[in-house]
């Protein structure tokens, strides 16, 4: 997979199809990012380069749950292309925060 401006694009527009919104800021994230549930958002530090918004992209996609059969048939194709790049389903242990209170 390539790190470009495109494929950062169409990993937004993947998220939008699972109906998360992608959000840049900036904030104290352990990370680099953060996951909002109830709201659907995926928040990602606004300082990180197009490498490291989808390396944050894909982290957080090995973590959500979801029926790729429910995604348009770009959307399977895509997610089929990258799926070799996601990583793991991370444990609770691990140091990625799920949820932001304030």
């Amino acid at each position: 997979m390539r790190y470009t401006q495109s494929t950062l694009k169409k990993l937004e527009e993947f998220f939008g199809e699972l109906d998360y919104a992608v959000r840049y800021e900036k904030g104290n994230f352990q990370s680099g990012y953060c996951i909002v549930e109830q709201r659907r958002i995926a928040v990602i530090n606004k300082f990180f380069d197009t490498e490291g918004r989808i390396n944050c992209l894909l982290d957080i996609l090995g973590n959500l749950t979801f029926d790729p059969a429910q995604l348009s048939e770009e959307a399977r194709a895509f997610y089929q292309k990258i799926q070799k790049n996601i990583p793991a389903a991370q444990t609770p242990a691990d140091e990625h925060p799920t949820e932001t209170h304030g």
